[in-house]
């Protein structure tokens, strides 16, 4: 049975960080860690997950030394990884029971070592479990393949359903960015050779924030994304707007959804 490290960054997530880690722990796929890195939170995160790693040893909490934001709380969890296989959630969503086991037996048979999935998308305030997720019509498909020119053009991947395979990648940690280290990841690793597989099933769910914050503001990640395309990926001016083009318009098709 390969094991599972999953990486959740968490900075003042109280409110839904109970859920997020109770999706995890609830997987048919027992065989995981669960490595979360808090940020400094100042509302009690930190006990919670206490509390938690006191109930079941597969969580393993550590506090950052300082804040360095999501980009830098994931590397130090990933750096302690032992797992065959790095995923990743964040404090706020919640994977569905199967959807580490699906996963696993798709990457599998299909030799893929960087796999995604289809996931829902819930609204702010929901306040349930994992389990007692009744589907509902907001889907974000996933592609079935995705190469590095593909993802350039647009991020297919959703970071709650990602997963990579150790034994094949190494350990690969995220570009110190303060926005989109997630997609820079990606591509890193797609830039390298390794395509991506998706799965069509929507295995996890993904919390849409409030109007009006920061995450909710679509075009806030244009200069993100610009500087991505341009200092990491040394994109032509050309090349760097027809991608960001593609980035805008799925921001704001997604946030229909």
């Amino acid at each position: 049975m390969p094991l599972v490290s999953v990486v959740m960054p968490v900075y003042n997530s109280a409110a839904t960080l109970g859920a997020a880690v109770r999706s995890v722990l609830t997987q048919t796929h027992s065989d995981l860690e669960l490595l979360v890195t808090d940020d400094q939170s100042s509302d009690g995160s930190m006990d919670l997950l206490r509390e938690f790693a006191a109930q079941d040893e597969r969580v393993l909490p550590q506090s950052a030394p300082e804040r360095g934001g999501a980009g830098r709380a994931r590397n130090l969890a990933i750096e302690r990884a032992r797992g065959d296989y790095v995923a990743f959630l964040d404090s706020d969503d919640m994977w569905l029971p199967e959807k580490t086991e699906k996963q696993l037996a798709f990457a599998a048979e299909g030799h893929a070592p960087l796999t995604f999935t289809s996931y829902f998308k819930m609204d702010a305030d929901y306040d349930g479990e994992s389990t007692d997720w009744v589907p509902n019509g907001r889907v974000i498909r996933a592609r079935e393949h995705v190469d590095y020119r593909a993802m350039l053009v647009r991020d297919h991947i959703g970071a709650l359903t990602a997963m990579y395979d150790r034994n094949v990648l190494g350990t690969r940690l995220m570009p110190e960015m303060r926005k989109r280290q997630d997609y820079a990841l990606w591509l890193s690793i797609m830039r390298d050779g390794a395509d991506a597989r998706g799965l069509a099933a929507p295995l996890a769910v993904y919390r849409a924030h409030q109007a009006g914050s920061l995450s909710s503001n679509k075009l806030s990640l244009v200069q993100y994304n610009w500087v991505l395309y341009r200092e990491h990926e040394h994109l032509s001016v050309p090349r760097a707007a027809r991608a960001l083009a593609g980035a805008v318009w799925q921001s704001l098709r997604n946030s229909r959804i």
